[in-house]
């Protein structure tokens, strides 16, 4: 369940603007525990889905990648959304489960 938050949250970040790792990894609420070791699976993921566009640039004098959402992609974060009913279903089962 944390991978499809994870997902969401990477995609959200990409959604105004282009970004690259970094930056994403900073964006990200840090109660996600997003770290560059597991953005960049992530990120590698979405690509191969079609879910975000890659370009790199040189910034500095070293090349960075610079990560922005598609419409596959926004529409990967409406299913997420339209699952959250679902999601409030289950923790409202167990939060009633511990009472």
């Amino acid at each position: 369940m944390k991978r499809g938050f994870l997902e969401a949250c990477v995609l959200a970040a990409v959604c105004g603007e282009e970004s690259y790792g970094y930056r994403i990894v900073e964006d990200v609420p840090a109660s996600m525990g997003l770290t560059e070791s597991t953005l960049y699976p992530l990120l590698k993921r979405l690509e191969k889905a079609g879910c975000i566009t890659v370009r790199t640039a040189e910034h500095n004098g070293r090349l960075r990648k610079y990560y922005r959402i598609t419409e596959a992609g926004r529409e990967r974060i409406e299913e997420f959304l339209a699952a959250w009913p679902s999601v409030q279903e289950i923790y409202r089962y167990v939060e009633e489960a511990q009472s």
